[in-house]
């Protein structure tokens, strides 16, 4: 949806306008929203952070100014910033330390987490996504919406307009071929 498609609609009704704005991106707004909280965050909350980035965009957006290109980048900017807020908020009030007892603070700043560990785990997740890129289009798509995004076969079809079937056979030869290159690679599955 451009700018100027926002703007006309939102002239002649407000509420169309913001149903269509909602309807246009939705599920990429989810998306930013679930990867930035999906740590720190409920359903509920994810869910109420979403509504808020679109009454955000919807009271704050300028249909009178002179911007007439594609609005994604303005949503995306938008969820983005209001997500990493809602991020810092969950965090501060969940991980506030008492600092009555310093010897008690100290050991809840230490951690039990393996930083090696953590590393190759952060290295490897890198490969992988590199290597599902490789795969070209669609089956990278069909690969993440399906393992990452746990979306079934009958969502993706709807979502890259193929059938169902031809969906679980390009997964399933995707898959193939991503195990080969990671095993190229030396990672294995």
């Amino acid at each position: 949806m451009t700018a100027n498609e926002y703007s006309s609609l939102y002239k002649k009704s407000p509420d169309s306008a913001y149903d269509a704005l909602f309807e246009e991106y939705c599920e990429y707004v989810y998306a930013i929203v679930y990867n930035k909280l999906r740590g720190a965050a409920s359903r509920e909350d994810i869910e109420e952070c979403v509504s808020d980035i679109f009454a955000d965009i919807f009271f704050g957006y300028d249909t009178a100014g002179s911007f007439a290109g594609d609005m994604k980048g303005y949503v995306g900017t938008v969820a983005k910033r209001r997500a990493i807020n809602a991020f810092h908020s969950l965090t501060a009030r969940s991980g506030h330390m008492s600092s009555d007892d310093p010897d008690e603070a100290f050991m809840n700043m230490c951690s039990d987490t393996n930083i090696e560990a953590d590393s190759d785990t952060a290295e490897t997740r890198k490969i992988l996504l590199e290597k599902i890129n490789e795969l070209g289009e669609p089956d990278s798509t069909i690969i993440l919406q399906k393992y990452y995004y746990e979306r079934s076969s009958g969502e993706i079809a709807k979502l890259l307009s193929m059938k169902a079937s031809a969906v679980r056979m390009r997964a399933s030869r995707a898959l193939e071929k991503l195990k080969t290159t990671l095993a190229a690679a030396g990672i294995t599955m």
